[in-house]
């Protein structure tokens, strides 16, 4: 059984790798809440800005442990990597806010434009009852920021703590630990 030394839980860079991992859980866990108890259905952008969540959530967990056994430079790329994830979650979460309000247009798999045409038995009852969600229309606001806006600004702090950490996680290093195979 691996034992976690004390003085890890006190290493500030563990403390900025765990409030991510936290927060980065809670995040999924409200959008996840409000797709399936509150009946908000994603559109596609939404959808594949949950994917550096999806991924970084396992990473930073094995990050955290790689820190707590004494691998610094492991976890050091781990940090770097869940931050370039959330670096590229925070550009999809500006764009796709930047198409809610209008700045440019959304990508047309989920702008409306696009619908498919159903079985042939669809097509003679006057078409399928197909409702797309739109990538450039907001279905939730709250103190003026949609999902997107949301996802966006939470991903750039998630990006900003984690680099944090890894810088932490460098300058800490023991000596002994120059070598990423120890």
């Amino acid at each position: 059984m691996l034992a976690v030394p004390a003085s890890i839980l006190r290493h500030d860079a563990y403390r900025l790798g765990a409030l991510s991992l936290l927060g980065a859980i809670a995040v999924i866990g409200a959008a996840l809440a409000f797709q399936y108890l509150g009946g908000l259905e994603p559109c596609a952008l939404c959808l594949t800005e949950r994917y550096a969540y999806y991924a970084g959530i396992p990473v930073l967990f094995a990050t955290l442990v790689a820190l707590a056994a004494g691998y610094s430079r492991w976890a050091a790329v781990g940090f770097c990597l869940v931050a370039l994830a959330f670096l590229a979650n925070a550009l999809l979460g500006g764009y796709h806010t930047g198409a809610e309000w209008g700045f440019w247009p959304g990508p047309s798999t989920c702008s409306g434009a696009l619908k498919p045409l159903g079985s042939p038995a669809d097509l003679l009852r006057g078409g399928p009852a197909v409702r797309v969600i739109r990538c450039d229309q907001a279905s939730w606001w709250f103190l003026g920021l949609s999902f997107a806006g949301w996802n966006a600004l939470i991903s750039t702090g998630l990006c900003i703590t984690l680099l944090l950490a890894g810088r932490m996680t460098v300058r800490d290093a023991p000596a002994r630990d120059t070598n990423l195979f120890i």
